[in-house]
């Protein structure tokens, strides 16, 4: 690593954190937009916010401009076109039995290309504006989403032979690729449904709201726990729960997300969890501002911080790989606590054998630390995941496979669904086993 990158960077990262939070005000000139795709179902989600959303905008930011695409944007992660599809909708059903979004939860499928050209012709012709806008857009999704083509037929042809294509500068239609709903102000993008919160706290910090913002109602806080019940705690520790964590060591958020988890959740749940560093991903210019803001709501330490290289990450995973397998979720803790908060750099001889004595390691690996890492990058690609860090989470014998910071919350909500169907079993059995006794 470059010596000015090796002294730039920690302070550069202790500049992020020690100025203002959010002092830069968002641009309202170009109001606020959401862009959206009628076979998207993240699309699909979002629009069952827009009119409590739309409802207590300030009027700077009215009328909400909608933006609906016709045109998909290439799958993350070099995933294809037919495994985003099967990711996204395994995931929307999650995040609408979370959140309790309307949802197909039998057996949710992409609108047929028909239907899709006729929705469109529907929310083109009217002359809906506004507010009713947004409830025939909301119900022209549930049509989609739900199979309910006779409904939407009728109205196609309503819309098609009574009605003209309207030209609305809050109502546009185009060929922006679109790979997931989001939303646009002053510049800057937020995901529809996993930056919903930021954005409204955002908005609210600006005035730029009337009311309190009420989304996700099932959402779960950093540092908040949603089971606190003892005989609870002790049924899903009694379970075993396992925690598989890929990560990319170069990654920050694979350090929020990692530390996070051994801090608060691993100990409280006793959970066994275990490593997989990954080769070398080039995750290291991310959005500095952003991962502070998280580490400051996630409550981990994150300053001065050095980027880790190439060569440094091969450091990092042999300095994991030679400690004892038991010690090892300590190790990586260590080791990344030292270059995301400590600002320490382990291509560096002084700072690498600095952490190998902390460490307590005598001699390193003599494992094939390379492969070992493309053994891993193999693994975690086999879980078909959009984003980094990728988790596998194994209880009750099933498997549930997740990823990103945004999903942390999916980890304790699990164990909440296994509790609640393991009672609901138990009384199903014990009644049962009453109205047999009744019978003999």
């Amino acid at each position: 690593m470059s010596l000015l990158r090796r002294w730039f960077d920690p302070i550069r990262s202790s500049w992020f954190y020690q100025k203002p939070v959010r002092q830069e005000l968002l641009s309202t000139e170009h109001g606020l937009s959401i862009y959206l795709r009628l076979d998207d179902v993240y699309s699909y989600l979002a629009v069952q916010q827009l009119i409590q959303l739309n409802d207590i905008l300030n009027d700077e930011l009215k009328p909400l401009k909608v933006i609906i695409s016709d045109t998909a944007a290439e799958p993350p992660n070099e995933m294809t076109a037919e495994e985003w599809r099967d990711y996204s909708l395994r995931d929307a059903q999650i995040l609408a039995h979370q959140h309790r979004f309307g949802f197909d939860n039998e057996q949710p499928e992409i609108p047929n290309p028909e239907a899709i050209l006729q929705a469109q012709t529907i929310l083109k012709n009217t002359p809906l504006k506004d507010q009713n806008f947004l409830y025939l857009l909301e119900d022209v999704f549930h049509m989609l989403w739900q199979q309910q083509y006779g409904k939407l037929r009728t109205l196609y042809v309503m819309a098609s032979k009574h009605q003209k294509e309207q030209h609305l500068p809050e109502r546009q239609f185009d060929h922006t690729p679109v790979l997931a709903s989001y939303f646009e102000i002053g510049g800057r993008k937020y995901h529809a449904v996993d930056d919903l919160l930021r954005l409204t706290r955002r908005l609210k910090q600006q005035k730029l709201l009337t009311g309190n913002p009420i989304f996700l109602i099932n959402h779960i806080e950093w540092r908040e726990h949603l089971m606190n019940d003892a005989e609870e705690l002790s049924e899903i520790q009694a379970m075993s729960p396992e925690l598989d964590l890929y990560i990319a060591l170069e990654d920050p958020l694979s350090w929020l997300l990692l530390a996070y988890i051994k801090e608060e959740l691993a100990d409280y749940y006793d959970i066994d969890l275990t490593i997989y560093p990954l080769n070398y991903q080039g995750r290291d210019l991310f959005d500095w501002s952003l991962a502070t803001r998280l580490s400051k709501r996630a409550g981990v330490k994150f300053t001065p911080f050095c980027r880790p290289t190439e060569e440094s990450t091969i450091n990092m995973a042999k300095l994991f790989y030679s400690v004892p397998e038991e010690q090892r979720i300590d190790a990586i803790y260590e080791i990344l606590e030292a270059v995301w908060s400590k600002g320490k750099d382990l291509s560096f001889p002084t700072h690498f054998n600095r952490i190998r004595r902390e460490l307590n390691i005598d001699h390193l690996t003599n494992l094939d630390v390379e492969e070992k890492l493309k053994e891993n990058e193999l693994l975690c690609e086999m879980k078909l995941q959009p984003d980094f860090p990728v988790l596998e989470l194994r209880l009750d014998g099933k498997s549930y496979v997740f990823n990103s910071l945004y999903r942390v919350w999916m980890i304790e909500s699990i164990f909440s669904n296994v509790l609640e169907q393991k009672y609901k079993s138990d009384n199903e059995l014990e009644q049962n086993q009453e109205e047999k006794l009744e019978d003999e």
